[in-house]
């Protein structure tokens, strides 16, 4: 019968799939560590976010206002500051994620059942984790006012927010996702255009000719590794001309401090593509290893969900992801204005990552060639 011949092919490709021992990898391993990952790295819930509190109020208004907040599994205080000036630098270094400012009057005008107002100041660099942490907030305001209307018999809002969102102010998340796409789609390409590379020569059989070549294995592999450098180049100042010209994003920083940015990126994701192309014996090989690095280098790097609400042993994890020091850069320089000495502790980083995963990668090519 037709449909037992059909049966018969299935379990003899079912038999030939589990006896191949790296076939059995790809199927088990890399879902399973990905659903780890995945799971608890990708997660828009926001816990222990880290707040300073400018309290100018000696009342016991704005102590029972601290507590709501103190008592908040969402917040965490880390600091009490006394002057206007101690707000940017916690703001800029991202040390907290809002400033809580509560007014001399505070307490006064509650007691006198009058509507006061306090400010907060949130970093609105990734808009989504903002707006939920403003809505936590906003939340614990109308637990606040319903206990202090409750006690002295009154009705009508008490306490209300102003609210201030720096460096993109009006919360819009294409200024966040839209830079985060140049590290993105810089980081596909390049690694494709280099993890195709040797796998390519060996899937056409060209490999051998690389053998008889005057040329040594370093030359080989820095020939392999500039045309992946000079496509993200050219993709990445494309990406970012529509960025300013097409989404209106403002480029508020150094172009010179985005482009060696740039460079020092370009340099990490080539050596861990031709790592991956130096291992790869197809091109299916290779392109299946680039994708099983870049969805977990996605989803950790920061790009849509914070990495701060990450597990710390995940986070661990991040500082081997050259994409996160790129997305630091790129808003930075976008948002931020940041500039050369802002930025040096996502430069240095990315190049170390860059000289290893070439050496390695030129390791892996000697020892294969020979």
């Amino acid at each position: 019968m037709p449909f037992a011949h059909i049966i018969a092919l299935a379990v003899k490709e079912f038999l030939a799939l589990l006896r191949d021992k790296r076939g059995r990898y790809v199927l088990i391993g890399p879902p399973i560590v990905q659903l780890l990952v995945f799971s608890f790295a990708a997660t828009f819930d926001l816990n222990h976010v880290p707040v300073a509190i400018y309290n100018q109020d000696t009342g016991s208004a704005s102590r029972e206002l601290i507590s709501h907040i103190e008592g908040s599994p969402n917040f965490e205080i880390i600091r009490s500051i006394n002057h206007d000036a101690d707000i940017a630098p916690l703001i800029d270094n991202k040390d907290v994620l809002l400033v809580l400012h509560i007014g001399p009057n505070f307490s006064a005008d509650i007691l006198r059942g009058s509507s006061t107002p306090i400010q907060v100041i949130l970093d609105g660099r990734n808009s989504n984790t903002a707006m939920i942490a403003m809505n936590y907030l906003r939340s614990i305001l109308l637990d606040f006012n319903r206990d202090s209307m409750k006690k002295q018999g009154q009705t009508g809002p008490r306490t209300v927010l102003e609210i201030r969102n720096w460096y993109n102010e009006n919360l819009q998340s294409r200024w966040f996702i839209v830079p985060g796409i140049v590290g993105l789609l810089t980081l596909v390409v390049t690694l494709l255009v280099t993890a195709l590379s040797v796998a390519r020569e060996r899937e056409a059989g060209t490999f051998d000719q690389l053998l008889v070549t005057p040329f040594r294995p370093v030359e080989i592999l820095i020939g392999k590794a500039i045309p992946g450098i000079v496509v993200g180049l050219v993709e990445s100042t494309v990406i970012i001309l529509l960025a300013i010209v097409l989404f209106k994003i403002p480029l508020r920083g150094d172009i010179g401090a985005l482009y060696l940015g740039i460079a020092l990126f370009l340099l990490s994701a080539t050596g861990i593509g031709l790592m991956i192309s130096s291992i790869a014996v197809t091109q299916q090989q290779a392109i299946l290893g680039a994708f099983l690095f870049m969805v977990p280098a996605v989803i950790l790097s920061g790009f849509a969900t914070p990495i701060a609400n990450m597990p710390i042993v995940v986070q661990w994890l991040t500082y081997l992801d050259p994409l996160r020091y790129f997305l630091v850069v790129v808003r930075g320089v976008f948002l931020e204005g940041d500039s050369y000495a802002l930025l040096f502790n996502q430069y240095w980083p990315m190049l170390i990552i860059g000289i290893v995963t070439l050496a390695f990668a030129g390791w892996l090519f000697r020892h294969r060639m020979y």
